[in-house]
Formats: C-alpha cells, structure tokens, sequence
C-alpha cells in the first residue's frame, strides 16, 4: 500500500508546478508587451509541451514502481504494460513532433508585424531575402482534431519563385495569424492526424 502516498505526493507535487506556472505567466503577462520578434523560446515550448510533460511525471512513475514491486502476476504486468501503452501513446507524438520542430527552427527568427506589412525571416541570423510576391504558395500544415495532445502542433510552408521552401513550426508562435497575413499568396490548408515535417 505504499503506491497511495507516492500517488498523493505526485498529485501534489503537479499542482504546485501548475499553480507555479501559473503565477508566472499571469505575472509576465503583465509586464510584456506585444512582440514582432519570434524565436523558439523557453516560455512557447512549456505551452506546448504542458500535457506531455505531465502526463510523463503522473504516469512513468506509477510504471516505475509497479515495475520495482514484489513479483507481479500476469494480470498486474498486463495492466502495467497497458499503462505504459497509454502513457506513450499521449505524450510520444507530441515529444517526436517538439524534437523535429525544435531541430528544424532553433537558428530561425520570424518577423511578423502585420500592421506594418512585414514578414521577415532569419536563418542564423542572416535575413532570408524574399518579398510577398515571391512566395509562389502556402501550405499550412494543421492537426486534423483539436483534442490531441499535439494538436498545438502546426507549420507553414512558403513556396518561393526561386526555388527555395521556408518551414515555420509552430515552436516560433501561435501560425493563424501569419496564416491570415499570407491569405491572398495561394494559401493551402491541409489537415493531418499528425502534423510531421
């Protein structure tokens, strides 16, 4: 009966690091102002990462233990084993797809001020030269259900006259509304179960 304290001290555990979040985020709300630059920082990639990161800290650990535990019966180990199914199947995809988005825009830098009609990209931070009437089409990316933990997860893809592809993750920032400001360049909405590069 040593799995209910640990189960307690997880739960408590949980929402103190989301009552902690919270506080911080109400708190740097407050103090921030609207940003035009964007980068892969660390605030976006808790966002997206929250649910899997804790589905991780509720469910491995219970894995653990009952793994550690005197031996087990076939129906125990059955149970175990669908638990960890279960956990790797909501927080695998998304923790794939935040690995290939973060490999792909860690040396990328968006420019997005839409009032201002600029939208500039930086790859190392040597800008990308390229105007809207270069970008031939768009593809945006998006999770077909809304309900998934990696259902946050979407990219763009611009089509350039030259020949070259610019990919924008959604580890930069919320794409709806660079979407919007790119409507009129032959936008292409593709929904997908899974939104891999």
């Amino acid at each position: 009966m040593k799995l209910f304290p640990l189960l307690r001290q997880l739960l408590e555990l949980g929402a103190l690091l989301v009552g902690a979040l919270l506080a911080v985020r109400f708190v740097t709300g407050l103090f921030s102002r609207r940003q035009s630059m964007y980068r892969v920082s660390v605030a976006r990639q808790v966002q997206l990462l929250f649910w899997p990161l804790l589905t991780l800290a509720v469910g491995l650990p219970l894995v653990w233990s009952a793994g550690l535990a005197a031996p087990l019966s076939a129906y125990e180990w059955l149970l175990t084993g669908a638990l960890a199914a279960l956990v790797l199947v909501f927080a695998g995809p998304a923790l794939v797809l935040h690995l290939q988005y973060y490999l792909h825009n860690q040396a990328t830098t968006l420019c997005f001020e839409p009032k201002k009609n600029q939208l500039e990209i930086y790859e190392n931070d040597q800008l990308v030269p390229f105007s809207r009437q270069d970008v031939v089409r768009v593809q945006w990316v998006r999770c077909r259900s809304r309900r998934f933990f990696w259902s946050q997860y979407s990219f763009l893809r611009l089509h350039l006259r030259n020949g070259t592809t610019l990919t924008l993750t959604s580890l930069l920032t919320n794409l709806t509304p660079v979407a919007e400001f790119l409507r009129n360049t032959h936008l292409q909405e593709i929904r997908r179960w899974w939104c891999i590069l």
